[in-house]
């Protein structure tokens, strides 16, 4: 049998809102399969998803009153859970930039560099967020993690060549968004002017 979930209702989703602690159970578990399905979807390893979802309930039990209109509760658990997707690709991302930064470089970056940096770091971020599933798997184990190549075609159940093609796709998407989102920085649409 299969079962189709649905989201929860207005009525319950208000009590929980004013303070009825079932009804916030409830609101919980029937959005935990939706959260779940969407951070599987979105982060780059399950056990991230795992991560996402948990911190999105846990934010939903905690905040419910500050959603303000009772039927966004979907959108509003989507944004939470890209937010978290996004924010372990970051962390990934600096980890990645303190493990290669040379120890003998003690110079602090001046604060236009540090905020240059970190506005780079974030658009990275959303260009690998924004990869389909299964380049956006491969391209974090392969070139952010650091795993070896056989490690990764081996978790993901592909063989060495299939991995390979996927790593040069991902890396392609990738380079490729980061291109478009570079052009557009440096040429700003004309915003609605003629010629």
């Amino acid at each position: 049998m299969n079962q189709r979930f649905r989201w929860p209702d207005e009525r319950l989703i208000k009590a929980a809102q004013d303070g009825d602690v079932m009804s916030l159970t409830t609101v919980v578990m029937e959005s935990q399969p939706h959260v779940r399905k969407f951070a599987l979807s979105l982060c780059a390893s399950p056990q991230d998803a795992e991560d996402a979802a948990q911190e999105a309930l846990i934010i939903l039990y905690r905040k419910i009153g500050s959603l303000r209109a009772t039927g966004a509760l979907a959108s509003w658990m989507f944004r939470i859970v890209r937010n978290e997707c996004l924010r372990q690709v970051r962390l990934l991302v600096s980890r990645g930039d303190e493990a290669s930064a040379d120890p003998e470089a003690s110079a602090e970056p001046s604060a236009e560099e540090a905020v240059l940096h970190r506005l780079e770091a974030e658009r990275i971020a959303a260009a690998v967020s924004a990869l389909p599933r299964d380049q956006r798997q491969i391209l974090i184990m392969r070139d952010v993690q650091g795993l070896p190549g056989r490690t990764v075609a081996d978790a993901l159940g592909l063989s060495n060549a299939a991995m390979k093609s996927r790593l040069h796709r991902a890396r392609a998407a990738l380079r490729h968004a980061l291109a478009a989102t570079e052009q557009a920085i440096d040429h700003p649409a004309e915003g609605g002017r003629r010629p």
